[in-house]
């Protein structure tokens, strides 16, 4: 009777992540057939990039930035160290593109959310009304300014954020990070947005406005939460502000130097999602359709029906995921990747339970720890480095 019971609970998050995965396809083709802002709105903007060392394909991240259908435009490039080995890379970009470029160096250790307070360094270098954050990792299209501004036209729209797709990826971890971002984390998105499951703010890309910023108390109010895009966006949509997710899709360049930094990662990727909605979080247990029915299939010995519900279910996993990959995404890294979609699965479970039990994360090589409620606190007994130097104002060589 147990052992009955034990497969029955097993059973459910089987059937619950084959029928998410069903609906994520049906999500997709509602959201990419339905009409999108377009229009002539062309208001200037200033892009802040918050940049920390020399990450793989940087050149070609920046240039894809520097190089918009854009009739007026500033890039904010901000670095925290006077040493940052992206420097020279930095300041040659500054004199190509004087006028669309300027650079922040002010040394800045992290106290609490570090990309926040470099976001804040290049906030005062800032000359427009529009702002968009921009990751160091992410690659855009010619037109994607246009695209990210259109829907800001109304002033009922608060802030509108972008679909990503991971690229670049070469090693196991890498493919798993593609994985990670591709089949599940973008097609959450798109679901959320079709059926307004979840609110949601895309901190690698988003564009709002300066003066909503200082509405909800200014860049630097974000500081110490460990989701400060997801903080953004809940502060924005109390204004009375609606959230438009634009069908441009931005390239993130994979770029991890081993395994261990991989599981690092996805593990804080976690803690990410746990403190920005923590009953979400706990509740995707009830979508891992493939680690379930491995366990089912275990707690059955292995036998026909065991196998064949596991089979069954990274069939639908792999069908739906290359649906939306293919047919959406335009996505053929994911695609080819797709046999380690299962393993995916698997750690993906093992790093749900460790975002759930751990409550310290590293970020740039330092250890903070954090709170219920998402918020970062200095870890007892460490000691921040510091830099002293003159070298803080903006700079336009």
């Amino acid at each position: 009777m147990a052992l009955d019971i034990l497969q029955l609970i097993l059973l459910l998050p089987v059937l619950g992540g084959s029928i998410y995965g069903v609906l994520c396809v049906w999500a997709a083709a509602r959201f990419f057939v339905r009409p999108h802002a377009g229009g002539e709105y062309r208001p200037p903007i200033t892009v802040l990039k918050p940049l920390y060392g020399l990450d793989k394909g940087l050149e070609e991240n920046l240039l894809s930035l520097c190089r918009q259908d854009y009739p007026d435009f500033q890039i904010v490039m901000a670095v925290q160290r006077t040493d940052d080995p992206a420097l020279p890379l930095l300041r040659r970009l500054a004199a190509e593109y004087p006028s669309r470029v300027t650079l922040v160096i002010k040394p800045s250790e992290p106290v609490v959310n570090g990309k926040v307070q470099n976001l804040v360094n290049a906030l005062a270098a800032a000359k427009h009304e529009i702002l968009l954050i921009s990751d160091s990792d992410v690659r855009v299209a010619p037109g994607y300014l246009r695209a990210m501004v259109a829907p800001l036209a109304n002033e009922s729209v608060g802030y509108t954020c972008s679909l990503y797709r991971s690229v670049g990826a070469k090693r196991w971890f890498e493919k798993l990070e593609l994985l990670n971002l591709n089949a599940d984390f973008v097609p959450s998105l798109i679901f959320s947005t079709v059926t307004g499951a979840a609110h949601f703010c895309v901190g690698a890309s988003v564009a709002f406005r300066r003066s909503d910023l200082e509405r909800i108390g200014g860049m630097a109010a974000l500081s110490d939460y460990l989701v400060e895009d997801y903080e953004l966006g809940r502060r924005l949509k109390n204004l009375g502000k609606d959230m438009v997710l634009v069908p441009e899709i931005v390239e993130v360049v994979a770029d991890f130097p081993n395994a261990a930094r991989w599981w690092h990662h996805q593990v804080y990727w976690d803690q990410n999602t746990w403190a920005a909605n923590p009953t979400g979080f706990a509740l995707t247990i009830l979508a891992r359709a493939v680690p379930f029915a491995l366990l089912f299939a275990a707690v059955r010995g292995f036998d026909m029906t065991g196998v064949n519900v596991f089979l069954a279910a990274v069939m639908v996993r792999i069908a739906t995921a290359r649906w939306v990959a293919e047919g959406y995404l335009k996505d053929k890294e994911g695609v080819g990747a797709l046999w380690l979609l299962p393993l995916r699965d698997l750690m993906a479970l093992v790093s749900w339970y460790a975002a759930l039990t751990r409550r310290s994360f590293e970020w740039r090589g330092h250890r903070f720890g954090l709170t219920k409620e998402g918020k970062i606190v200095p870890r007892e007994g460490v000691i921040l480095p510091t830099r002293v130097t003159d070298e803080e104002a903006p700079q336009t060589p």
